[in-house]
């Protein structure tokens, strides 16, 4: 969820962009007096204080997605109680609502974070419409921000269980609760079997991918670089677990489309990247020439440009044609409930 690209070519040094006084940290180290921080080391005190006014906004979104999910549940058009009409009671069942509600605005701003983070990492550009060092100040921002709502969604999650298992006592019910929630493996009801791994999956790499940026002074920027790759796995187990899980998008219909849609241009962003990195190193040359990668690292990244041109495909195929794996509405909704085992 934070930038990719270093400044530099070669991944050695720091540059204007890394520091915002256009000092090495070598230059920076020789002057005599007060010593600055390293060059490419970013304060996570500074970006929790710069990222209010963002996690407001995600407030204020989670709040319209709430109310918006209530008042369908409320009228009787929701989805949600199409799938599971028992929660056809959103005084009851607002707990649910609301961490589908972060759930929603966790997505969008992991799907705002990873663009930011592609366009920066991405061939250089001088028409972007702020700079760059705007840029990877929104990009930190908003990583911290879905975090936060990644965590509030599970939270909120683990909240409607305790409320919902009432056949047990207290210290039952905050224990089932919490493994159910944060436990890989353990709910083991329907669809949930699959989806909340997923999920639980994509919050435990979100968090330490993205507050390793903070400590890259001290891993090295080169490492944190290639930890760093992995946070488009974070993006895409979240919308695996939306799309299985999400009783908004549970039947092939427009929404279930447009989750679809949405993901073309990170796609896009996410070959382009391939194809035209940044930095010089990342460049695909030729299998083992002056300017290429090492046959194996030449083949890995070779397949990686294949696979993302095969994903930019298979999502217009997908977007195209209708056919998004979304089920057909029922004319009998099930009477199920999506969580009994520990009431019997």
């Amino acid at each position: 969820m934070l930038p990719d690209a270093s400044p530099d070519e070669d991944g050695t040094g720091a540059t204007e962009t890394e520091t915002g006084t256009g000092a090495t940290e070598t230059e920076t180290a020789a002057r005599p007096g007060r010593q600055r921080p390293p060059a490419d080391r970013v304060a996570l005190r500074g970006d929790l204080r710069s990222a209010l006014p963002d996690a407001t906004a995600a407030v204020v979104v989670t709040a319209l997605v709430f109310a918006f999910l209530y008042a369908r549940m409320e009228s009787g058009t929701s989805d949600t109680v199409a799938v599971m009409p028992f929660m056809n009671d959103p005084g009851t069942y607002w707990m649910y609502l609301l961490s589908q509600a972060f759930g929603w605005s966790g997505l969008l701003w992991a799907w705002g974070t990873v663009m930011l983070g592609l366009l920066l990492s991405g061939p250089r550009t001088t028409r972007l419409p702020v700079s760059r060092h705007v840029l990877e100040r929104w990009h930190r921002t908003t990583s911290l921000t879905t975090m936060a709502l990644m965590f509030a969604h599970a939270l909120m999650f683990a909240a409607e269980l305790v409320r919902y298992e009432t056949k047990v006592d207290w210290a039952e019910r905050l224990w089932v609760a919490f493994a159910d929630s944060f436990v890989p493996g353990w709910y083991d009801s329907g669809t949930g079997q699959v989806a909340i791994p997923l999920g639980q999956g994509a919050l435990y790499l979100a968090i330490p991918l993205g507050l390793l940026f903070y400590v890259r002074h001290r891993i090295g920027a080169n490492a944190w670089r290639r930890l760093h790759r992995f946070v488009i796995v974070v993006y895409v187990l979240s919308v695996w677990h939306t799309l299985l899980y999400g009783t908004n998008v549970w039947y092939g219909e427009w929404p279930r489309t447009v989750l679809w849609l949405l993901q073309l241009p990170v796609a896009a962003l996410l070959l382009l990247r391939l194809l035209k990195p940044a930095r010089r190193a990342e460049r695909l040359g030729t299998p083992g020439g002056r300017a290429g990668a090492a046959r194996p690292a030449w083949w890995a990244r070779a397949a990686g440009r294949v696979v993302a041109g095969a994903v930019v495909v298979g999502l217009v195929v997908v977007v195209v044609s209708g056919r998004d794996g979304g089920r057909d509405r029922p004319v009998d909704p099930p009477a199920t409930a999506p969580h009994a085992h520990e009431t019997e």
